[in-house]
């Protein structure tokens, strides 16, 4: 059974260390996906922005710098509150965006509990595949 997990939530793109600006935003985990994250950004232009990387990196950077390349995560303050910074790399430039940790920490529960770690693979149906493509 396929179910999806969302959140509707307002990042921070961080300019400078004094400057940040709001971006609308939605993660979405999807079983039938069960490694990955996907957070979506709304930028005001007519094509949202749609990030994938692994529910891994983002559950480890909650807590621990983590990450190499396009996507690394991290936890830090800002103005006295916990949150957790994502840096992204494209050939189009870079970014690095601020989201409250309890608010990513909340719905990476929702995901965690309906796909524990280690049992994504069983989501993946790879078995049943292998058997209907070997019966043929």
């Amino acid at each position: 059974m396929r179910t999806v997990v969302e959140r509707e939530l307002e990042l921070k793109l961080v300019l400078s260390p004094e400057h940040r600006i709001p971006v609308s935003a939605r993660l979405e985990y999807v079983t039938d996906d069960p490694y990955a994250v996907h957070v979506t950004f709304h930028v005001g232009s007519a094509h949202a922005v749609t990030w994938t990387f692994a529910r891994d990196l983002l559950v480890e950077g909650v807590f621990r710098p983590c990450g190499r390349g396009d996507v690394r995560v991290w936890p830090a303050k800002s103005e006295g509150r916990c949150v957790v910074l994502m840096a992204l790399s494209s050939p189009d430039g870079d970014a690095v965006l601020q989201a409250p940790v309890a608010h990513v920490s909340a719905w990476l529960e929702r995901t965690l509990r309906l796909v524990p770690p280690g049992t994504e693979a069983e989501r993946l149906g790879l078995d049943d595949e292998l058997a209907q493509l070997l019966a043929r």
